[in-house]
């Protein structure tokens, strides 16, 4: 498993250790209560049971509730204490797991955050998450040669280290989100001044330097030391700024959960709002593809299909780019102009029509009282 992971399930075995403490003595130790569960001195439903109830008074969600006891469960499996499945689910009572919904975002609410932004390089680093639907640590761990900006259209290399199918992917850029990480790098190595007191002449002193740029530099990272060039040192920073943004905006509502800590809208309702829009526009298969999802095995399109489509859906997911979205909408004004057309000529057409058939409607009516005129006329003759 990941380190995340693991580091995870020691915080729930931890948590198990603490209530073992507390309702026990602090004198058992988990080894202890194994050994009596496998003597048959103490029973395992009625455990969890107990750690179900003590769990109840932590402010915790009932969904984590739920993975805190599941963890326990396999682990006294793993410990060779035998479980029944239907025994656990008839014995122990879970709560069940509330769903919450999710905040939606529009492309409105994207643009919005995206101007109130404050700084160059948390823009770059929203846009590109909305642009590319990539997870944040995903996005974290982008090196400069992971970019490719000569292809076209732009692509950029997703290590699998950082993946949740542990896979290497590579992603398309649209044009903004391109020219954005450009301007963002290219205002990262810039030359900038620098000022220092110089102990021995005890001066200040002033130089221009320019930071050193190499391939393997995290795109996100602003500094050179072992903590700042992990993705998550720089996900708990950038994550920081995001927040004060969505506060200093008037949308940091937090969800109505027990713990109040997580935010209606976080770094990963990009991916939501980028598996939406591409779904609505009738791809559902490549939206599963673009942000990365294993998808279906049946779906197999070439390099070249995959970039046609990704440049029908690539004005959807531009945002600041406004000479662009002009053109898009003279574009689709311009249809709308031919469509209403033919479709006012199509109507003049029926017209014609309609009128042409009235017209014939009206000479056969005419003809049927002339021709009935003329059979009246010759009845008296041949009576005669």
């Amino acid at each position: 498993m990941s380190k995340s992971t693991a580091k995870e399930y020691l915080s729930r075995l931890n948590n198990f250790k603490d209530f073992i403490a507390t309702e026990y003595n602090s004198h058992l130790s988990i080894n202890d209560l194994i050994a009596k569960i496998k003597q048959g001195e103490e029973d395992p439903y009625d455990l969890l049971n107990l750690y179900a109830a003590y769990l109840r008074n932590c402010s915790i969600s009932n969904l984590t509730l739920k993975q805190r006891v599941v963890t326990v469960k396999n682990f006294l499996e793993y410990c060779d204490v035998d479980l029944s499945p239907r025994k656990f689910k008839i014995k122990v009572k879970l709560p069940k797991v509330v769903r919450k919904n999710k905040e939606s975002l529009s492309k409105e609410d994207v643009i919005e955050i995206l101007n109130v932004c404050d700084n160059i390089r948390l823009r770059t680093y929203v846009m590109l998450l909305a642009a590319s639907g990539m997870h944040a640590v995903e996005a974290l761990s982008i090196r400069i040669k992971d970019l490719d900006f000569d292809s076209s259209p732009s692509k950029i290399f997703v290590r699998g280290e950082y993946t949740k199918t542990k896979t290497d992917r590579i992603a398309f850029l649209t044009g903004e989100v391109t020219q954005q990480l450009k301007s963002w790098l290219d205002f990262k190595y810039r030359t900038r001044r620098v000022c220092y007191r110089d102990k021995q002449n005890r001066k200040t002193v002033t130089e221009y330097r320019v930071p050193n740029k190499k391939d393997t530099d995290l795109v996100f990272a602003v500094y050179q030391d072992n903590k700042t060039t992990n993705p998550n040192f720089i996900y708990d920073d950038l994550g920081s700024s995001f927040a004060k943004t969505l506060d200093r905006m008037g949308k940091g509502t937090r969800e109505d959960s027990a713990s109040h800590r997580r935010r209606q809208i976080t770094l990963h309702s990009f991916r939501r709002f980028v598996k939406t829009t591409i779904s609505d526009l009738g791809y559902s298969d490549f939206s599963e593809y673009f942000i990365g999802h294993s998808g279906s095995t049946y779906w197999t399109k070439k390099e070249s299909e995959k970039e046609e489509i990704f440049l029908k859906v690539e004005p959807y997911l531009t945002f600041l780019n406004i000479p662009q979205l002009e053109r898009q909408g003279a574009d689709i004004q311009s249809k709308v102009d031919e469509l209403e057309e033919l479709n006012q000529s199509l109507r003049n057409r029926d017209k014609m029509k309609d009128d042409a058939i009235a017209q014939l409607s009206d000479q056969l009516m005419a003809l049927t009282v002339r021709m009935q005129e003329i059979e009246r006329r010759q009845q008296p003759y041949q009576s005669e």
